[in-house]
């Protein structure tokens, strides 16, 4: 046990001095590690106000209610009062594009005699 006691930190490449949240107490008997304050943990408590730097950056919203393929001949006979079939139900979600991504599904509400959306499921991307 006489090697414990000589052993050094700094031949693991300095990750100990490094790392700055963690410290290791060396005793003969036990390697202790305890966790010291990460300056106030600022990486881990994200709040909206450290998004203040994107909050003026313009985003394209689309609400795809439906979709639809014509001929352009068939689109052409359209005319007011035209009913055009859609691929999706009535009552069905709807996809919610940010930026050309969908990023969400939802409802159409009104408010207010105008048409909005609500979110009802927030779509998970593999992609960061």
């Amino acid at each position: 046990m006489a090697e414990e006691e000589d052993l050094n930190l700094e031949d693991l490449g300095g990750a100990a001095d490094t790392a700055g949240d963690v410290a290791v107490n060396e005793t003969p008997a036990s390697t202790e590690v305890a966790e010291q304050p990460a300056q106030e943990d600022t990486e881990l408590s994200r709040t909206a106000t450290d998004l203040e730097a994107v909050f003026d950056i313009p985003v394209n919203v689309t609400a795809v209610l439906g979709k639809s393929r014509m001929q352009v001949s068939q689109l052409l006979k359209l005319g007011r009062g035209a009913v055009v079939e859609l691929d999706r139900k009535v009552g069905e979600a709807i996809d919610i594009y940010v930026n050309n991504r969908l990023v969400a599904r939802g409802e159409v509400v009104v408010v207010e005699d105008r048409l909005g959306v609500t979110m009802t499921e927030i779509i998970k991307s593999d992609r960061r």
